[in-house]
């Protein structure tokens, strides 16, 4: 399977670097570089100010001299690393002091003091005077109440540039932790979300190709823990049901093909004459009950059938359960008769209605007091008891048979199950009795419990909804 995802991850991570690169080396610079220039234009602005109102006005009081106002302006040259020029008001050069390796005119060109309008500087090489770009700021020399003259400050924008690298020094080291971390967050996205979806994907091709034993690995507790461990739920529920579909599939061709193979072998003793006809009688009676056989088990499996489509409609009524236990247990008294075997039916004084499906009822009755009868021995009885509790009826269904192992309780309900004592003592019975059982009360919403001792007996017991 191609690493898609994975490769999705570490280019949009590596793309993510690029463009935090390209940022911090482009917007985060010029930004950085903007605010020096208007941090430096206003320190310019007021040293500027400061000079022309304290000093250069002196020079036209002829209290300064021209050599004063010199040595002032290259003490400001040196503080403020700027080239100062002292132009009269058309712009004429009075005196300047320059930075090392530029010069001034003798009268700027084209010289209008409201070039610089309502910013605070100008940026360029101020009328082609400069080699590199500069930062200019304008101060009026004012004496009187006229205006004799300004001072112009020029401050190369490479000082700017130069102050600017050491401030991004810190900013790409951040980047680069920024960075490690966010490499971090991608092995944390490789190891809890792309590793567990690959397990996740393998696992979904393994299923496809039926390997139900393949199991997903779960480390975590969150999402995607409770994900794979659903998966392997799922793929052990599968199993299961797989594996007890084989069962049924095997138990029933075993049930159908041992009748099945009795039947063909006596039918073919007859017609070759191996079988005289004397005893013809003897060998059809044979036939005909494992032909009873074959006709419980498909009567059965049709009745299990119905059940698990999960689409079983209860054809619920109100009836009298105790009519319907009198009823079924009198069905039996061919089979009891041979075997000495009494039922005893131990029943309320009034009434008990109940409601739900009184032919499903029958049916679950049939199978347990049939089972009764068939565990027990002869010259003993069986017990059928009606009991109420708050809005329940319950139904007991007691022998004194020969009772079910501890370790086969929670197997009785299983299609197809026998118990090795059953198996010793009903050829006939089908094994899916309990089975239909169960679906019935299942269907009903209802419950039923089994107590059994091996060698004592066993009761089980049933509820239904009474009607008050």
């Amino acid at each position: 399977m191609k690493s898609i995802l994975h490769l999705k991850f570490i280019a949009l991570y590596v793309i993510f670097g690029f463009l935090c690169l390209f940022t911090t080396a482009t917007l985060t610079t010029q930004l950085v570089t903007n605010r020096l220039m208007e941090d430096t234009s206003q320190t310019l602005y007021r040293e500027a100010t400061l000079i022309a109102s304290d000093y250069l006005p002196s020079y036209f009081t002829d209290d300064s001299s021209l050599y004063a106002v010199q040595a002032q302006l290259a003490a400001m040259r040196l503080y403020l690393e700027s080239s100062l020029w002292f132009v009269d008001s058309e712009g004429s050069m009075i005196t300047s002091s320059n930075l090392e390796g530029t010069s001034s005119p003798d009268a700027i060109e084209g010289f209008d003091p409201a070039e610089i309008g309502g910013n605070q500087y100008i940026s360029g090489t101020y009328h082609g005077y400069f080699q590199e770009e500069v930062i200019t700021v304008m101060a009026p020399v004012t004496q009187g109440f006229s205006t004799r003259g300004y001072l112009l400050i020029h401050s190369p924008v490479s000082g700017i540039e130069d102050r600017c690298r050491p401030i991004m020094i810190p900013v790409y080291i951040t980047l680069g932790v920024i960075f490690f971390l966010s490499f971090i967050f991608l092995l944390g996205v490789h190891f809890f979300v792309y590793r567990p979806l690959r397990q996740i994907s393998e696992a979904a091709r393994q299923y496809a190709l039926g390997n139900l034993e393949y199991e997903i690995p779960v480390y975590t507790h969150d999402e995607m823990g409770y994900l794979s461990a659903s998966l392997n739920y799922m793929a052990a529920q599968l199993k299961d049901m797989d594996d007890y579909q084989k069962k049924i599939v095997a138990n029933v061709s075993h049930d159908f093909r041992s009748p099945l193979t009795s039947m063909k072998g006596y039918v073919e003793a007859m017609a070759d004459g191996t079988i005289p006809p004397e005893l013809y009688d003897k060998y059809l009676k044979i036939i005909l009950f494992e032909t009873e056989r074959l006709t419980d088990l498909t009567g059965d499996l049709l009745t299990l059938n119905e059940f698990d489509t999960k689409e079983l409609l209860l054809d619920k009524t109100e009836f009298d359960i105790q009519d319907v236990i009198k009823g079924t247990a009198e069905s039996f008294e061919a089979v009891c008769t041979p075997k000495h075997i009494s039922i005893e039916l131990l029943m309320m004084p009034a009434p008990v209605i109940v409601y739900a499906d009184k032919r499903k009822i029958q049916q679950l009755l049939y199978n347990l007091i049939d089972n009764a009868i068939k565990f027990s021995e002869n010259e003993s009885s069986v017990t059928v008891e009606v009991t109420e509790k708050n809005e329940k009826a319950f139904v007991s269904i007691k022998d004194n048979g020969i009772g079910i192992p501890r370790k086969d309780l929670n197997k009785i309900w299983e299609r197809f199950y026998k118990s090795d004592l059953s198996r010793g003592k009903d050829k006939k019975g089908t094994g899916l009795g309990l089975s239909i059982v169960r679906e019935v009360v299942q269907a009903h919403d209802e419950h039923i419990n089994v107590i059994s001792t091996e060698g004592v007996g066993t009761e089980f017991i049933f509820s239904l909804s009474r009607v008050m």
